[in-house]
């Protein structure tokens, strides 16, 4: 016979067993509403959770202009940016020339291109690359070894992936872009819509070389590149490569068929903006005819392409003209209405 509480029929061990299956119960109880509570919501989904915005994590304020510096296999670059005035998702990039800047986009300069101030009223994001010196905005095979690059330029991958990828985080839109550039930038923006149809809508060149296979054209570019921050043209690419090829708007002009194009050069002689006034303005001046006539006689070559192949374009060839910034401004506002209406902004 044992002795203690536990041996008492009806004692406190019988209460601890009871309240031990009470508090099972409860336990059983709490455990099943908590359960419940996601399957309800698979049921009947809340608003946020049944449509997550995946909306961009930054957000440019409409109609201001920001620097901003992008990662790439070539190191952060800067991109300067005016936002759309009304926060649209559509982009216009704006390439520059030879003598690309680091500091700025010539674009960006109310003395110069003066973009931000020809779309201030369009709802478009103004996309200006800073940089790319002699580059001609192409993916290179190699440090230039004639000036002790570090990193080999990679300019197509940074315009086609690298910088829409980091813009979409901004809100703009990868698949509805148009893309303008002079001299260099010119070709580069007819290559860039030629290869990356999904992205670029519309794409127009002013001075640009047009035809980089013809006669003498390589040793141009390469005496251009070496007054042009002493670049190797073979590090580029080799002579007739197919890299070399692939730059070439006379090469790839059929795969060009259906893009709106607006394409303009000037005949080379002085105009409204040649100052003589000194030396230096005579000595410049006598380079920018020499450049826009090459310019003017590549674009030529490039229209009687496009005529073989039946590909339409909007040609411009100004009456006077040379190799200069105020030029150019000009021709990007006549531009201005189809790259918007490519865009489905006008």
């Amino acid at each position: 016979m044992r002795f203690g509480r536990s041996a008492v029929p009806g004692g406190v061990s019988s209460r601890r067993r009871a309240q031990s299956w009470r508090a099972r119960l409860v336990a059983a109880t709490v455990t099943a509403a908590a359960l419940a509570v996601p399957t309800a919501s698979l049921a009947a989904p809340s608003i946020a959770s049944a449509a997550p915005a995946f909306g961009p994590m930054h957000r440019g304020i409409p109609g201001s202009f920001e620097e901003l510096m992008v990662p790439s296999s070539m190191g952060p670059i800067k991109v300067q940016v005016q936002w759309a005035k009304n926060g649209g998702s559509s982009a216009v990039y704006l390439l520059d020339g030879m003598r690309a800047r680091d500091d700025r986009n010539a674009w960006a300069n109310a003395d110069e291109g003066d973009g931000p101030g020809i779309f201030a009223n369009d709802d478009v994001n103004v996309i200006m690359p800073v940089g790319g010196q002699s580059s001609f905005y192409a993916d290179w095979v190699a440090p230039s070894n004639t000036n002790g690059q570090k990193y080999t330029y990679k300019w197509e991958t940074f315009l086609t992936k690298e910088l829409p990828d980091f813009l979409s985080g901004y809100g703009v839109a990868r698949n509805n872009t148009a893309i303008a550039g002079l001299s260099m930038g010119g070709s580069a923006a007819l290559m860039m819509a030629a290869y990356h149809r999904d992205m670029f809508k519309q794409a127009s060149s002013f001075s640009g070389y047009l035809n980089l296979s013809a006669p003498g054209m390589r040793e141009a570019i390469r005496l251009a590149m070496l007054d042009a921050g002493r670049f190797n043209v073979d590090s580029m690419a080799a002579p007739w490569s197919p890299a070399w090829l692939r730059m070439d708007p006379f090469v790839f002009a059929p795969q060009l068929k259906g893009l709106p194009m607006y394409i303009s050069a000037g005949n080379g002689i002085p105009g409204q903006y040649d100052g003589i006034g000194s030396a230096a303005d005579v000595f410049n001046t006598g380079n920018a005819v020499a450049l826009e006539a090459l310019s003017m006689v590549n674009t030529r070559a490039f229209q009687a392409r496009l005529g073989q192949i039946n590909i339409p374009a909007q040609f411009d060839f100004t009456a006077n003209g040379t190799h200069k910034w105020r030029y150019w401004h000009d021709e990007l506002v006549k531009a201005r209405p189809g790259m918007l209406s490519a865009l489905g902004l006008a």
